[in-house]
């Protein structure tokens, strides 16, 4: 006799960020039964002091986002990047000379990419998600696998069974915890000032991005006149600047970026964030499987965080819908493993580059630093290789999962 099973829905997506709403939207749309569980009220995490960063979406997010219907939403708060520019330098002596030039007319097929408030992706996100059970604030406690599926437990006494849980829980990841996955972590040291910069002078499209001994400086387009800072420094330092007044916190500012954009001062809350990186040791256990923070954290020196978590999510998107299609039991390590394969590669190279770019730019030495000029200068040079990098920013490298080519599943 065969055993009937009765299941909530086909995915449990633990976590209401933007990489667990992004793969609710995804598999939703295409017939897949989700319901997401988040600790935190939807009021809440859509509420301007909930969160000051901003996200760069390079071309291909937002792409992913345009076949996901969400981009209507986005467009009146996006910004295009239509230049970044990188340097060199230290506090006091200011850029160097030698830098890099990304302009978008080279790349071709418009903006490099856009940056967008995150509180507005969650908006529009969840605005798509109109007909998707998202269920908060709730506690996970637990998730029981079995044969046939997965029980999650809440802490209010409820349950719920799928076939599939999804961990989008974040980088702290109680979820990846329970489930006994081990991961490569460390702390760096430093912290990430993020604020709202409101300048006189019209910033043209244009991210600076300048490496200081302490980490990277970047001011990043938003909308009108603001540009959003994100100002990374040795923790202690970085408190001691939050401690600073609002005339005593623009001053350092001007300090460190200068006068590019004329009259600047800082408007609204200021924000701060550790910084650190980990990798799961594996993206699956027994009807469980990581994306976004939960599987990888890497240095924000690329604004790359959210594209890979969006890679992610488009990416077993496509795996379980394409599963689904097949009849094939979705929870099982033999159709998760694909997914496993293709972003591991991805996210552990993403991962050392920015390790490696924030060990190499965050010291003074002087021999290192004229190594890094005269590096980058030679970068700027080279067409090939300079559009190579674009297009990596805009993630258009490897193989892409539809949603990033703007293909619906």
């Amino acid at each position: 006799m065969t055993k009937t099973v009765s299941y909530d829905a086909d995915i449990i997506v633990v976590g209401g960020g933007m990489v667990g709403l992004s793969l609710a939207c995804a598999v939703s749309q295409s017939g897949i039964s989700v319901i997401v569980l988040d600790a935190t009220p939807t009021a809440a995490s859509l509420d301007e002091a909930f969160d000051g960063r901003v996200s760069a979406l390079g071309r291909a997010s937002c792409r992913m986002l345009q076949a996901l219907g969400v981009w209507p939403d986005l467009a009146g708060h996006a910004q295009p990047i239509l230049d970044i520019l990188v340097s060199d330098g230290s506090l006091n002596g200011g850029p160097s000379p030698l830098g890099l030039h990304f302009d978008h007319r080279e790349a071709g097929q418009g903006p490099l990419g856009h940056i967008i408030e995150n509180r507005h992706i969650r908006m529009a996100l969840h605005a798509a998600l109109a007909r998707v059970q998202i269920r908060a604030p709730v506690k996970v406690i637990k998730a029981l696998p079995d044969e046939f599926g997965v029980t999650v437990g809440l802490a209010n006494g409820d349950s719920l069974r799928a076939r599939l849980c999804v961990a989008a829980d974040g980088r702290d990841s109680p979820l990846r915890q329970a489930a006994g996955i081990k991961s490569v972590q460390w702390d760096y040291g430093q912290a990430g000032i993020v604020a709202t910069v409101a300048h006189a002078r019209p910033h043209h499209g244009v991210a600076h991005e300048y490496f200081l001994p302490g980490g990277p400086f970047a001011m990043l387009p938003m909308t009108g006149n603001r540009c959003s800072l994100v100002w990374t420094e040795q923790a202690r330092q970085a408190n001691a600047i939050m401690a600073l007044d609002q005339a005593g916190f623009d001053a350092e500012m001007h300090r460190r970026f200068g006068a590019h954009l004329g009259q600047a001062a800082c408007e609204g809350r200021r924000f701060v964030y550790p910084i650190g990186f980990h990798h799961a040791h594996s993206y699956l256990a027994d009807r469980l499987v990581l994306v976004g923070d939960a599987a990888h954290t890497i240095h924000p020196i690329a604004g790359q965080g959210l594209n890979l978590g969006l890679r992610d999510a488009a990416a077993l998107a496509e795996v379980l819908v394409q599963a689904q299609r097949l009849g094939l039991d979705i929870g099982t390590a033999t159709v998760l493993e694909r997914y496993q394969q293709w972003r591991r590669f991805d996210n552990v190279a993403l991962a050392a580059v920015t390790d490696g770019l924030n060990r190499l730019f965050s010291n003074d030495s002087a021999p290192l630093r004229l190594a890094r000029d005269l590096g980058m200068a030679i970068v700027g040079q080279i067409g090939p290789l300079r559009r190579f990098l674009m297009r990596h920013a805009a993630g258009e490298v490897g193989e892409l999962p539809r949603l990033l080519t703007g293909l619906p599943l």
